[in-house]
């Protein structure tokens, strides 16, 4: 049936070519700014990462795998960079000569070079040489790495930008493009800002309406107004929580093993709702680490700390159960450290780590918050209504009135039923005792009574009926702390059967202490310690985050890592600005995105210059606007948004829209549940994509396939690839071409509008942009081309429109159909409709 549907996508791509050269924008450039030191040496910003990166491997914190009894990431330790070992020093300050380090990495013995060959580390660059000797000539002065170090209240650069925004902002982005030589890009146009906005903001494309709004607003306020508004849509929360989605590996299967369904929707409306709602970024954090702890918990904080039982569960009987369990422990240690304190903690489950100062100690002590959980560390068996409901144990039940209602009154036809076959049986019992009616062993005849049979039938029937219903109600599963506290213990290598010193509760050494007077210390504490203003890590980690949607990249580069081995911020002091005004604000996402959105930095256009290229390909100095692929569920939802096809009902377990046949079950165990793939009918198949159903096994083809994560493991950020694939699944996704076809059925549906008139209306519904007369045209002759080739090719275009659109097409409106749907899949297939600029 689709031959001929094929057939004519491949006679008309010679008019989608001629399409792609006219409309393409450039890929996004790789590459990174190198920043200039300052005439004095900022230990921080130019020593630090050398060392991480050349010499931390064999002479950092691990003390495992330290050579030469030498470590050069504390400079007070008894075997440190001023320590004298055996007539020689690493480091003399002020003197070259006289400094080993110097010589090691300078030398031309290859015995002595450092780092050695056989590390796999390459030599240091004349650069980093010279910031060495520079250093080494200064005094090697040491300096707290800055992330440790909590931040504080910066003064704002004192910038002459009068034609330049004012904001804290743009002073800092000023002061550092002055002094690299920049100027910023003049603001973008209104209709580049609405969309821009509207996709930072929701995730969805504005409206041909509102657009038409924004342009006329002539009011000093339109701009800010638009940010309200847009901050106010419920779509604002669905769009949000897909980054932290990502970031606690959010998905509807185990992941291990058979990789079987596991319901968390309600974790994720929770997620949805708090940042619609702007619940504080310290309640949002403290409710997930503790909030079953809080003194009688809500149901918000309860549903909030399922964050605990994100991690990949293994099925029963697999592993040894202890095994299942540490692993389950680490895997909460690893996401908590990723999430809240963005550092790789996970690397000290071994050893030491490597290149931070978090000790195995450190990370068996954050260990220790988490092992205690009252439940089971497998799934249970394949049988019960809490398997095929996703559930294990403990969660809790989170019906509607109506359900609380009808589960109600099935308990009490059951409980009536059950009380007249009960008693009943004791009538008969008593019955046949006294008659002394027996059989030839001496035990009373069995009586029958056909009541019984009939209520036994009816009992099943409420049952069934009662598990209909159950199995349609939605249940959390909760985090929940064991009454009697477990040890827990060093492991030796990482291994669960091999058990160390026993340790604490505590947070790691390096960070400001724990404040807590109880005798046990718990997630609350935990938690606590987190939000503290005092903490180095979670304003600034957080806040990253969230300018990392805006702008496409960090201001520190490695979100998912403030450790040793990430990127220093491009703009440190704008950093700790904001971190500090994220925590006196109260926590205050909605704010913080405010404050971000008003800023001319944002508000720059993103046109790039051949110089501005050559000096910072990635944008890290901000001399113009973002321009970034937008992500895989944001491409889909345009899409749809545009076709009219999304369905934006909010909130409710996860959808399956069509995908192809049998994925499933090439990766699927014979016994996995589901195996089958069985696609969505009707509007649930247009939810919006943050409600797809993940299967870690198998995550969503047409989302995989634009880079989004396995869900396996936090993500901070995204990768983003251009390959071949991307390109075929924007060209042959059957959802695609019946958004196309609905998209050309409005267009047609608008009577009395010329061509030309109908392309103006397509080509802004998709790209919020006007057509200027040259595209028309061209759009034209592709219209022109398409009517050519389905009036000559008839079947085709029934084909296509019998596939994509079903009934309800007059036969003389098939062609213009098909013609109308294929200018319109070309237009889904632009540039400017995958990518934010």
């Amino acid at each position: 049936m689709l031959g001929g549907v094929f057939d004519s996508r491949n006679h008309a791509m010679q008019t989608l070519v001629r399409i792609f050269v006219g409309f393409t924008i450039g890929t996004l450039l790789g590459g990174s700014v190198e920043l200039r030191a300052a005439d004095a040496i900022d230990f921080s910003r130019d020593i630090s990462p050398i060392l991480s990166k050349k010499c931390f491997q064999c002479h950092g914190p691990d003390e495992g795998h330290r050579k030469g009894d030498l470590r050069l990431d504390k400079p007070d330790a008894l075997d440190g960079p001023f320590a004298d070992h055996d007539g020689y020093q690493a480091i003399v300050p002020g003197n070259l000569e006289k400094s080993d380090l110097w010589y090691r990495v300078t030398t031309d013995d290859e015995d002595d070079l450092m780092p050695p060959e056989k590390s796999n580390l390459a030599a240091l660059t004349d650069n980093e040489k010279a910031l060495i000797k520079q250093w080494i000539e200064e005094g090697g002065k040491y300096d707290t790495f800055w992330a440790f170090i909590p931040p504080a209240r910066r003064d704002l650069p004192v910038v002459d930008s009068e034609r330049w925004g004012q904001s804290a902002i743009d002073r800092f982005i000023m002061d550092r493009l002055i002094r690299e030589g920049l100027t910023p890009n003049p603001r973008a146009d209104r209709r580049t800002l609405i969309r821009r906005l509207s996709l930072d903001l929701t995730g969805l494309p504005p409206t041909r309406e509102e657009i038409q709004a924004f342009l006329e607003d002539t009011s000093d306020t339109a701009y800010e107004d638009l940010v309200d508004r847009l901050l106010g849509s419920p779509r604002y929360g669905e769009h949000m929580a897909k980054y932290w989605l990502d970031l606690v590996r959010f998905a509807d299967t185990n992941g291990l093993h058979h990789d079987h369904y596991r319901d968390m929707s309600p974790y994720r409306e929770w997620v949805i709702r708090a940042f619609n709602e702007n619940l504080g970024y310290d309640d949002f954090s403290s409710y997930q680490i503790a909030g079953d702890l809080y003194e009688s918990p809500s149901t918000d904080q309860l549903v909030a700390s399922g964050f605990n039982r994100l991690h990949l569960v293994i099925d029963v009987g697999t592993a040894l159960p202890e095994e299942s369990y540490t692993r389950n422990v680490m895997d909460r240690v690893t996401a908590f450290g990723t999430a809240f304190m963005g550092l790789s903690v996970q690397c000290a489950s071994c050893h030491d780590h490597k290149f931070d100062p978090v000790t195995m100690k450190d990370f068996y002590q954050l260990f220790a918050f988490f092992n205690n959980f009252d439940g089971e560390p497998e799934t249970g068996g394949r049988n019960g209504l809490d398997f095929k409901r996703g559930l294990q144990k403990p969660y809790i039940e989170l019906p509607s009135p109506q359900q609380s209602a009808q589960l109600e009154a099935y308990d009490q036809e059951i409980q009536s039923v059950e009380s007249k076959i009960k008693d009943r049986e004791e009538t008969l019992a008593q019955a046949a005792e006294k008659t002394e009616q027996a059989n030839e062993d001496g035990k009373p005849k069995k009586q029958t009574d056909p009541d019984i049979e009939t209520w036994k039938k009816e009992l099943d029937r409420l049952k069934k009926e009662r598990d209909e219903v159950q199995m349609a109600v939605p249940a959390a599963l909760v985090m929940k702390e064991r009454e009697e506290i477990r040890p827990a213990y060093m492991l030796k290598r990482g291994n669960y059967d091999q058990l160390g010193d026993v340790v604490q509760r505590d947070t790691p050494g390096f960070l400001p202490p724990m404040k807590s007077g109880a005798e046990h210390k718990t997630r609350r504490d935990l938690a606590r310690w987190v939000v503290d203003p005092s903490n180095p890590l979670t304003a600034r980690v957080a806040v990253n985050r969230f300018w990392q949607q805006c702008f496409g990249i960090g201001l520190v580069k490695t979100s998912e890592d403030f450790g040793a081995q990430g990127e220093r911020p491009s703009h440190a002091g704008l950093l700790d600005y904001l971190a500090m005004q994220f925590i006196e604000s109260g926590w205050d996402i909605k704010q913080l995105m405010r404050t971000i959105v008003l800023s001319e930095t944002y508000r720059q256009s993103s046109v790039i210059t051949p110089g501005k290229r050559a000096k910072d390909p990635e944008n890290r100095l901000l001399a113009r606007g973002a321009r970034f692929r937008m992500d895989s569920e944001m491409i889909r939802d345009h899409v749809l948004m545009v076709s009219g096809l999304l369905n934006l009902e909010i909130g409710g377990k996860s959808v399956k829209p069509p995908q192809p046949a049998k994925l499933w079950e090439i990766v699927a165990m014979p016994y996995s549940y589901p195996r089958v793939y069985e696609p969505d009918q009707g509007k649930k198949a247009y939810r919006r994509s943050v409600y797809t159903f993940w299967k870690r096994a198998l995550p969503p083809p047409q989302m995989s396939i634009f880079d989004a994560p396995t869900r396996e493991a936090c993500i901070a950020r995204r990768e983003r690839t251009n390959t071949p694939l991307q390109a075929l699944l924007m060209m042959n996704e059957p959802e695609y071409f019946r958004a196309a076809a609905a998209t050309a059925r409005q267009l047609l549906s608008r009577n009395g509008l010329s061509d030309q008139e109908r392309i103006q209306v397509a080509y802004e519904s998709i790209t919020s942009r006007q057509p200027g007369s040259r595209t028309t045209e061209t759009l034209k002759q592709a219209l022109d081309g398409f009517r050519q080739l389905y009036a000559q090719d008839n079947e085709s275009a029934s084909t296509l429109i019998a596939h994509y659109v079903g009934d309800g097409v007059e036969d003389v409106q098939v062609g213009e159909l098909a013609a109308w749907t294929m200018l319109t899949h070309s237009l889904f297939n632009l540039d400017i409709v995958k990518t934010r600029q």
